[in-house]
């Protein structure tokens, strides 16, 4: 792996550890707001989101509120090195999977909305939407299989940086927010 990457990924996850819940908390209502105000949001039928992990945005209210506002939401479910996106109405029905990262208990049913819009977490990012994932590949892959997925990521400032070390498989986001 890049070594330039590797620090990166290191300084990004010492910031993040080092955040009070009080910041974390008030970093994602400010971007649950900017989300919802969001072109991309307000657009999709369905909201391929992900369930936070250790000091990731809290991204439970922002889902909720897509289900109320009558959109289909599916959160990622690995299944060895695949991912898959899985509907769900109740977000509480979960359990730790992949790396103690929160998945749906249930197997089905596969979201199938080619066009839904993906919320992309990762530990970096710079303004023109390259990202710096947590190592796995998952996203990338994903959208290397559906490219057509508009994608947005959620971030808190510190994850912004001048420039981000790409390789050819590394997908751009399309719209990165943060607060």
């Amino acid at each position: 792996m890049n070594v330039e990457k590797k620090e990166l990924r290191q300084r990004i996850r010492r910031l993040k550890r080092a955040m009070t819940q009080e910041q974390i908390q008030d970093a994602s209502r400010k971007l649950g707001t900017m989300l919802l105000e969001s072109p991309l949001y307000q657009q999709a039928r369905t909201v391929y989101g992900y369930l936070p992990y250790n000091q990731e945005v809290r991204t439970v209210p922002m889902l909720e509120q897509a289900l109320r506002d009558g959109k289909r939401v599916a959160v990622p479910k690995v299944y060895g090195d695949e991912m898959t996106f899985i509907y769900m109405e109740d977000l509480s029905l979960v359990a730790d999977g992949y790396a103690g990262i929160p998945e749906p208990i249930a197997d089905g049913p596969v979201a199938d909305d080619p066009t839904a819009l993906v919320l992309m977490p990762g530990l970096a990012f710079d303004r023109q939407g390259h990202r710096i994932g947590y190592g796995g590949g998952f996203y990338d892959k994903f959208l290397e299989n559906e490219p057509e997925h508009p994608t947005l990521a959620l971030c808190y400032a510190f994850q912004i940086v001048e420039d981000i070390p790409v390789e050819e498989h590394d997908k751009i986001v399309d719209c990165v927010l943060w607060a």
